[in-house]
């Protein structure tokens, strides 16, 4: 149980986080705030350096049973903050709106009170994964060797999602994010004078016909088995110049399946339409790929087990929004393990999302550890 004393401390926690936002892969600062709030629970073991600068807490009952994951993230976006709060972000271009900051806060609660009252049996992995806006870091942490050694038998997540009723948790089982890859496409042809421009080679036709038959094989629609969605975020002809024909473009377009196994694909639909293209206008093209994230799939038995804690503890829950587009790389720990993904809504008129004006409603801290720890306590119980 928290204390009002705890809820103040965990409030001015999360509002320093808040300040002080690092982007994937740079979370050394976090990460270190993090594990020095952690040693004094004295948890059996502090991992840190996981898949990069992840941390995990390791709460040992020293009795067999399974071990529990519970998993938050570390990093923030490349976002300018607009809200005029005193813990608003201290760096430039750099902000905590997608609710990660709330997140950790809710699995060091969590901590608080397992430290208090322990489990009866196996163990509690408290994961502070880095790098989940770019769908790198749970990779990262699954891979490295030292997760080998708390591999999670059952794994569980909360992600504020705006939209809901403040309080309630959407959820389901099976789909509950969706896949999503960004594919980088470049053609390459040859400059010349704007007013020669038969003597180069352009990719403006090519780009022309690339992106509506790109939309074309991803038209989005009900997120059932079939699902596809194809959005074009960035596009770049040439250079910004009256005086030269282009000779390069270059198109971003990020791919969403209702599945990992669809994925595959619908990437090579979509490279297959490249190369065709590049082909009639006499360019080259390479791809790259960035920001996969395997599709979040929520065990029926987990679910059970979620929804069962939510009951006991008389928290709301149904399956208002899911499964949804967005995607989130949580779904990995759900490959070796029985996992779930909670969506916790801080109000429906509530800011959305990646919103300069998002901020995390601290209100939410004692909603989302409870559900946390009467999890923990059904599974594992109590000493």
């Amino acid at each position: 149980m928290l204390t009002n004393l705890d809820l103040l401390e965990l409030t001015e926690f999360r509002r320093d986080l808040h300040r002080h936002p690092e982007l994937s892969g740079e979370e050394l600062e976090t990460a270190s705030t993090i594990a020095a709030a952690l040693k004094p629970l004295s948890p059996t073991r502090i991992l840190t350096g996981l898949g990069g600068h992840g941390v995990a807490a390791v709460f040992d009952s020293g009795k067999d049973g399974p071990t529990v994951l519970f998993r938050a993230v570390l990093d923030a976006l490349p976002i300018e903050e607009c809200n005029d709060i005193p813990w608003s972000s201290q760096r430039q271009g750099k902000s905590h709106v997608c609710g990660h900051d709330g997140h950790m806060t809710m699995l060091l609660a969590l901590g608080r009170m397992i430290a208090r009252q322990p489990v009866a049996q196996g163990r509690i992995v408290l994961m502070f994964q880095p790098a989940e806006e770019d769908g790198s870091g749970a990779k990262a942490v699954v891979a490295d060797p030292a997760y080998k050694e708390i591999q999670a038998d059952w794994a569980f997540a909360i992600h504020i999602e705006p939209g809901r009723p403040f309080g309630y948790v959407s959820t389901c089982a099976g789909l509950i994010n969706c896949a999503s890859l960004g594919l980088k496409i470049r053609l390459t042809g040859k400059t010349a004078h704007a007013a020669d421009p038969e003597d180069g080679v352009s990719p403006s036709l090519a780009v022309a016909e690339l992106i509506p038959a790109l939309d074309a094989i991803g038209q989005g629609g009900a997120i059932d088995h079939d699902f596809r969605l194809v959005t074009i975020t960035h596009v770049k002809i040439g250079e910004p110049t009256f005086g030269v024909a282009p000779g390069e473009a270059e198109i971003f377009a990020t791919l969403r399946t209702a599945g990992d196994e669809g994925m595959a694909s619908l990437e090579t639909t979509a490279r297959a339409l490249a190369n065709t293209a590049a082909e009639k206008f006499g360019l080259s093209v390479d791809f790259e790929v960035c920001d996969n994230f395997a599709a979040s799939i929520n065990d029926p038995n987990a679910y059970n087990v979620a929804t069962t804690a939510m009951d006991a503890i008389g928290v709301r829950y149904g399956d208002a929004g899911v499964p949804m587009r967005a995607s989130e790389d949580f779904g990995v720990f759900g490959w070796n393990a029985k996992a779930a993904m909670l969506c916790l809504g801080p109000g429906e008129d509530y800011a959305a999302l990646h919103n300069p004006d998002y901020d995390f409603p601290d209100d939410l801290i004692p909603i989302g550890s409870a559900i946390f720890e009467r999890i923990a306590r059904d599974l594992l119980g109590t000493a």
